[in-house]
């Protein structure tokens, strides 16, 4: 018989659940404690367990979010119209949403199933029990209504969408959203120089143009002791960048860089950009695996032209991940013109949305989610020779 189960803590999660044979660090129980400990206030996890004859087959990530207009828009100075516009979008899409996913970073890191014990059509319609569950405990407990679901981040070869059938009975519509930006490292890659002798003259100037802007500031590797006694200065600088965002629906805790590096130890790191002894930027790895996740960021916006500290950032995590033998460097969604122009690139998404009121569904909803998350255009960048 074939069954769900949706666990409220990570401290509930049977033993079986990190035995299960996936390689994403973000389904296991290290990362969603340290998570956990550290969600945005208005975040909130679920964890599905589906069973087949009492055997953990297959889980999934379930987060709900109380969205609101001070979390979907940030600081920014608009006009009247688009102010009146914003109000009227978030009229539509305030309240709670159910996400199956990982909402704080990009890619499919919310579910995953035995295929060889379980068919996907059969995984999904767990799921589908599931949330149906958890918008009837929402009602009942919290008095909310769900508004929105959301299957997040698939790429175009996922086999999900082969699944037309379940996404078409629940009226969820499948939207573009912006691609992923990843640097596949070839074999002959085996270090920095490697990297540096790979582009072409352009981009090895550009190189060696961002390395002597940098030459005054300093790279240091933080510990638990640093990010406990510095938490608000580096929530300062990740909020310079988040409030930086046209659209953002969340705002990470103060805590979180510290919480996620005592239960990720080694597999999180955090590095620190000082200009003489004052933090002045961070930058964030996930080491997942044979992949390597770049994570949040913060920095000084008074100091970041003046040493192209963007830049920077991103020409240390390729290297890190060179250095140290990753396959893939997951650079995310946001900048993709700059990330194109370290060898990163764009693969595209898509996600799976449903509004429960169907007329919004049916006509608005798409509009919204391309104003919320437009498909930019860029024009992308060929560092290499």
């Amino acid at each position: 018989m074939i069954q769900f189960k949706i666990y409220n803590s990570v401290s509930q999660l049977p033993e079986s659940w990190d035995k299960l044979p996936t390689n994403d660090i973000f389904l296991k129980s290290s990362f969603l404690e340290g998570l956990e400990k550290s969600f945005p206030t208005n975040i909130t996890a679920y964890y599905v367990g589906v069973f087949n004859n009492q055997k953990l087959v297959g889980i999934a990530i379930i987060q709900r979010v109380q969205m609101y207009a001070d979390d979907i828009f940030r600081k920014s100075n608009t006009n009247g119209l688009k102010q009146f516009a914003k109000q009227m979008i978030s009229k539509i899409v305030k309240g709670n949403a159910l996400v199956v996913g990982n909402l704080m970073h990009t890619g499919q890191h919310g579910i995953y199933f035995i295929d060889h014990a379980i068919s996907q059509s059969d995984y999904l319609y767990q799921i589908e029990k599931a949330l149906n569950a958890l918008i009837e405990e929402i009602k009942l407990k919290f008095n909310k209504k769900v508004r929105i679901i959301v299957f997040k981040d698939y790429f175009e070869t996922d086999s999900i969408h082969e699944s037309l059938d379940f996404f078409e009975t629940n009226n969820l519509y499948k939207i573009q959203v912006q691609p992923n930006m990843i640097l596949n490292i070839p074999k002959s890659w085996r270090s920095t120089e490697d990297y540096i002798s790979a582009f072409n003259k352009k981009y090895k100037r550009r190189y060696q143009t961002a390395r002597k802007k940098a030459t005054n500031l300093t790279f240091k590797e933080l510990d638990e002791s640093f990010l406990k006694a510095h938490e608000d200065i580096i929530f300062d600088l990740y909020e310079n960048v988040s409030d930086n965002a046209r659209v953002n629906s969340f705002k990470l805790n103060a805590n979180h860089f510290y919480e996620l590096k005592t239960h990720l130890k080694d597999k999180f790191r955090v590095f620190g950009v000082f200009s003489k002894d004052q933090l002045v930027g961070f930058y964030t790895l996930i080491l997942n695996n044979e992949i390597l996740e770049t994570y949040f960021l913060g920095y000084n916006k008074a100091l970041q032209h003046q040493y192209q500290m963007y830049l920077n950032m991103l020409f240390n995590m390729a290297s890190f991940g060179i250095d140290n033998g990753f396959k893939t460097i997951v650079f995310a969604r946001t900048a993709m013109e700059i990330k194109s122009s370290i060898g990163a690139k764009p693969h595209t998404m898509h996600v799976y949305l449903n509004h429960t009121n169907n007329f919004i569904a049916n006509t608005l909803l798409k509009g919204i989610v391309k104003y919320m998350n437009p498909i930019q255009t860029w024009e992308e960048r060929h560092p290499f020779k």
